[in-house]
């Protein structure tokens, strides 16, 4: 008996994981997808823009980005679903409901990649979705609200496709250049969009009925508890500065130890205060210090001055201001004992924290104890399209696990099975919302 067998067994004796009140379990037949065709499907995909290492390399507005998009849009008319691209170049496929009044109820993620990327990221929750309403055609099950199957646009470079839809995206945005070397704006056009209407792209607050993600988990916390299914209660905040040191560039013989104004010092002393501050503090915050340069970069100069990132992520944006504020003025303290000074720079990525709707909580936790799946709530510390559409419907993300919580790497890894019982999540929970929401 392996661990996650194991875990099935006590979720059985205990009657399930301890859930917050106001979710419910709803009581309906189980369907079961095609997990063969969904497998199948899978391997196919994985191979447009396949690296040597067995990883993925599409990034958003290349050609392999292209390629794997016109497949996709291939099994969707398949499946019988109305597909689209919007103003933004995000892919809509649409089945009907029987109360056209309703609005629908989106379920999808992203299959453009990182540079040298895995298979799993995006691609698990875009086909997921497809699978879903395949299945829900094959078992001749019409739901109460259409249902639209989504693939966003470039969610790696920046949730452009969900920002899009959520009305945010500015002119500055469209010039921004992305990872392919087309600009946003020129990438919506070559994958289909009309970026010069990309307001139309835009849904308003009432317009979604709820939106659905499926997703590996991208940590290791579902892999190490032996859970089949991780219930996202939240999407972290992200904010990004741009951080400065700046000091006095001197030679590196002739300049004695207590007299100079190493910059590099300074910041070796602020990635250190980063650490402590961030783990000073009860929660699962986290901070992290990802990029650093020392100029003039010689091995005879000390360095007169250093930049560096600092990124700050949680589920409460308030926290996240806290620990910045504390960082901020023991970057001061470490400014004043070495002559140095500190500049932060927000970089504007100011992703607000996303909370998941405890009705579709529910419905995922209700689908997920019909399957006699184990699962666990849990934040999601990555962004996702679904941060995106919090401002205008209801969300919720399901977890798969991800194996050695590794991903954004040709390591990234899900087993198939893993695959399947996030696809049967996903679409019993979505019946589950048909009959939950107006």
């Amino acid at each position: 008996m392996n661990r996650r067998h194991f875990s099935r067994l006590l979720l059985a004796a205990a009657g399930g994981v301890a859930f917050p009140r106001r979710a419910r379990s709803i009581t309906r037949p189980q369907v079961r997808v095609n997990g063969s065709r969904l497998n199948r499907l899978f391997e196919q995909l994985r191979r447009v823009g396949r690296t040597p290492a067995g990883g993925v390399e599409r990034l958003a507005y290349s050609e392999e980005d292209r390629q794997a998009r016109e497949t996709v849009m291939g099994w969707m008319r398949e499946a019988g679903l109305d597909v689209r691209i919007d103003e933004a170049a995000n892919i809509i496929a649409r089945r009907a409901g029987s109360d056209p009044d309703l609005p629908p109820l989106l379920a999808g993620s992203h299959i453009d990649s990182v540079p040298d990327g895995g298979a799993y990221d995006g691609n698990v929750g875009a086909l997921g979705a497809l699978e879903a309403a395949w299945t829900l055609a094959d078992e001749g099950i019409v739901t109460r609200h259409p249902l639209e199957i989504v693939i966003f646009q470039n969610e790696e470079g920046g949730l452009y496709g969900s920002e899009a839809m959520a009305g945010r995206l500015t002119e500055a945005d469209l010039d921004q250049v992305s990872q392919s070397g087309r600009t946003v704006r020129e990438g919506i056009a070559f994958l289909g969009g009309t970026p010069d209407r990309i307001r139309n792209a835009a849904r308003r607050s009432g317009e979604i009925g709820a939106y659905l993600e499926l997703h590996i988990e991208q940590g290791g916390m579902l892999e190490a508890e032996g859970m089949d299914i991780g219930v996202v209660e939240g999407i972290v905040g992200i904010e990004w500065w741009d951080v400065t040191v700046e000091g006095f560039a001197n030679h590196a013989g002739t300049t004695p130890m207590d007299g100079r104004r190493d910059a590099l010092l300074a910041a070796a002393r602020f990635v250190e205060a980063v650490n402590d501050i961030v783990t000073g503090i009860p929660g699962r915050q986290v901070g992290t210090v990802g990029q650093i340069a020392a100029y003039p970069g010689a091995p005879n100069v000390i360095p007169g001055r250093v930049t560096a990132s600092l990124e700050l992520r949680d589920l409460d944006a308030e926290r996240i201001q806290t620990l910045f504020r504390r960082i901020r003025a023991e970057a001061n303290a470490i400014g004043e004992r070495t002559g140095t000074t500190f500049t932060f720079v927000s970089r504007g990525l100011d992703i607000a924290p996303a909370l998941t709707d405890q009705r579709v909580q529910g419905a995922i936790v209700g689908a997920a104890r019909e399957l006699s799946l184990s699962f666990r709530l849990m934040p999601s510390g990555a962004g996702h399209d679904a941060q995106s559409l919090a401002a205008l419907a209801p969300i919720g993300m399901i977890f798969i696990p991800s194996a050695g919580g590794v991903s954004h790497s040709p390591r990234e890894h899900s087993d198939p099975e893993d695959l399947v019982n996030g696809a049967n999540v996903l679409v019993n929970g979505l019946l589950g919302l048909d009959g939950m929401v107006g």
